[in-house]
C-alpha cells in the first residue's frame, strides 16, 4: 500500500514513511493510492470478530509495511476493555428497531477520539523506538482532539505534545481535562481566536517544511491519515452489529467539523461496506451543510465562526473535506490544486451546475444543521422516550439522522462524547446534571497548567524551539 498526495506533488510514500507526518509537502494530505477493497465473502469473514481481531483485519490493509505480529500488539495493547470500559469497545446501544446509537466515547477522555488516538500513541511509539527517533507534535483541538491526544501521548518515550486550543471556547470539562495535566511532555497553548485559527497555524508550520524536518514536527490532528484509517474500523463494527447479513444496509448519522469522523464513513463506504448514506450534522457554523446542499464551499472568516452549545463543532475551515473532493473529481490532483488555491487565499469554490456535483449523489452523502434549540429538544426527547442521556453534538446528529431517516434502513447515529463534558446543556435540557463518571470528581478545580498566545504561527514555533531544546537529526518526516 502506498500513499499519495490529494494535490499530487508527493511520490508515493510506505504507511510508515507517512504515519508519523501531517500534510504532505506539497500541503496536501495523504490518501492511499486505492483503498482496499472487501466483498461479501470478506465481510462475513469479519463479521463475528471482536474489536481488535477486526481492527487488524482493517488496518494491515493501510499499514502492510508493519510486521503483522508487531501490529498485532500494538492492536491488543490498544483495544481492551480496561481502556474503554467494555468487551465491544465501541457497543451498540438499540432505541428501538432500526434506530440505534453506537457507543464511542467509553476511552480514557470520554470522546470518541479516543478510539483512534489510542492507536495512535501506541503506533508512535512503537516507530519511534525503532529508530531511535524523537518527534514533537504539534495539534489543535476545538475540545475533544485535545484531551484524547495528551492522554495517549502523556509519558510517551520520545514524544512531546503542543497542542493549540481556542482560549476559553471549550466546555469546562474540556479545559480541565487538557490543562490540568502536568506531564512534562504536555504543553498547552490557548490562542486567542477560534479553532480556525489554531488550524491556520497548525497548516503554517506544516508548511515550512525547513522547520518541520529540523524540529521533527508532527501532527495528530485527522489531517494525519492514521486516524481516519483508525476509525473505519467503527463503522464495520456498528454495521455487523446492526445487522444480520450483508445484504442489508444501514445509514450513518455523523455529528462533523473537521470531516475527519464522516471522513472514516467515506473510506468505509468505498471499501465496500453496504452504506446506504452518510448524513453529516453541522451546528450553527454550517458550511458542510451548505456545501451538500448548494455545491458552494465556502470557509468562514474567524468574526464569522460562532461559539456554539456543541464547541467540538465550532469549526468553519474543514480540513478533512480535501480528502472527499479528491475522490470526488476521480482523483484529479490538479483540479483539488485549483480548488484549494483558492480556499488557502480566503475563497471559495462552488461546484453546482458542473460534472462533479451531478456525481455526488454516489457518495450518498446529505446533510443537515442543528441549532442551540434543536439541541436542547433533541436530548430532552431521547431522555424522556428512550431513558438515555446523550451529549449535545450526538445530539446534533441525532437530528439530522432523523430527518434523513428511510423506515426501511437501520439508522445509526455516532455517539461523540459523555454528556458529563456538557454539563450546562444537560441541566437545560432534563433538568439536573448527568452522571459523572468515577475519577473525575472535582476536574474543573484542579491546578492548571497552559500558557496564552496571540493567533501568531511565528511565536509557537519560538515557543517549540524553547521547549523542544536543539533540533533533531533524525531522517525528515
Amino acid at each position: 500500500m502506498l500513499y499519495i498526495s490529494t494535490r499530487g506533488g508527493m511520490p508515493p510514500k510506505k504507511f510508515s514513511r507517512i504515519l508519523l507526518g501531517g500534510l504532505a509537502p506539497d500541503g496536501g494530505l495523504t490518501l492511499p493510492e486505492t483503498y482496499p477493497r472487501f466483498d461479501d465473502a470478506k465481510l462475513q469473514e469479519l463479521r463475528d470478530m471482536d474489536y481488535p481481531e477486526l481492527a487488524f483485519e482493517i488496518l494491515s490493509g493501510f499499514a502492510d509495511d508493519i510486521p503483522a505480529a508487531d501490529l498485532r500488539a500494538i492492536i491488543g495493547r490498544t483495544y481492551t476493555a480496561q481502556s474503554f470500559q467494555n468487551d465491544e469497545i465501541t457497543p451498540l446501544k438499540t432505541l428501538e428497531p432500526g434506530l440505534h446509537i453506537l457507543g464511542l466515547s467509553n476511552g480514557p477522555t470520554l470522546a470518541f477520539k479516543d478510539i483512534a488516538l489510542q492507536l495512535l500513541g501506541n503506533l508512535f511509539e512503537y516507530a519511534l523506538d525503532k529508530n531511535g527517533e524523537q518527534l514533537n507534535i504539534l495539534g489543535a483541538t476545538s475540545g475533544d482532539t485535545g484531551p484524547s491526544a495528551e492522554y495517549a501521548m502523556r509519558g510517551k518515550r520520545g514524544i512531546r505534545v503542543f497542542m493549540l486550543s481556542p482560549h476559553g471556547k471549550m466546555s469546562p470539562f474540556q479545559t480541565a481535562q487538557m490543562f490540568s495535566l502536568h506531564d512534562p511532555n504536555i504543553f498547552n497553548i490557548a490562542i486567542r481566536g477560534v479553532f480556525d485559527d489554531c488550524q491556520d497555524i497548525i497548516k503554517a508550520v506544516s508548511n515550512d517544511y525547513a522547520f518541520k524536518q529540523k524540529y521533527r514536527i508532527g501532527t495528530v490532528n485527522s489531517i494525519n491519515w492514521a486516524r481516519i484509517a483508525a476509525q473505519t474500523v467503527y463503522y464495520f463494527k456498528g454495521y455487523f452489529a446492526a445487522t444480520r447479513s450483508n445484504t442489508e444496509q444501514v445509514s450513518f448519522a455523523v455529528p462533523s467539523g473537521n470531516f475527519g469522523n464522516i471522513c472514516a464513513g467515506h473510506v468505509a463506504r468505498m471499501m465496500g461496506l453496504p452504506i446506504k448514506k452518510l448524513i453529516l450534522a453541522t451546528n450553527e457554523n454550517d458550511v458542510l451543510d451548505e456545501f451538500f446542499r448548494t455545491g458552494h464551499y465556502r470557509p468562514r472568516t474567524t468574526a464569522e465562526t460562532v461559539q456554539t452549545s456543541s464547541p467540538s463543532m465550532d469549526i468553519s475551515k474543514a480540513s478533512n473535506f480535501e480528502r472527499f473532493i479528491f475522490d470526488l473529481t476521480g482523483r484529479d490532483a490538479a483540479k483539488v490544486k485549483e480548488l484549494w488555491q483558492a480556499v488557502d487565499e480566503g475563497g471559495a469554490f462552488d461546484l453546482a451546475d458542473t460534472p462533479l456535483w451531478e456525481r455526488i449523489e454516489d457518495f450518498g452523502l446529505v446533510s443537515g444543521t442543528s441549532s442551540h434549540a434543536d439541541r436542547i429538544a433533541t436530548i430532552r426527547r431521547v431522555h424522556d422516550r428512550y431513558g438515555l442521556v446523550i451529549d449535545p453534538h450526538t445530539a446534533d446528529g441525532v437530528k439530522a439522522g432523523l430527518e434523513h431517516r428511510d423506515a426501511s434502513v437501520p439508522l445509526i447515529c455516532l455517539e461523540t462524547a459523555l454528556p458529563v463534558k456538557f454539563s450546562a446543556s444537560i441541566v437545560e435540557a432534563i433538568g439536573h446534571e448527568p452522571e459523572r463518571p468515577a475519577g473525575y470528581e472535582n476536574i474543573e478545580e484542579k491546578a492548571q497548567r497552559y500558557v496564552v498566545m496571540d493567533a501568531d504561527a511565528g511565536a509557537v514555533k519560538a515557543f517549540i524551539v524553547e521547549q523542544a531544546g536543539p533540533p533533531q537529526t533524525a531522517a525528515a518526516i
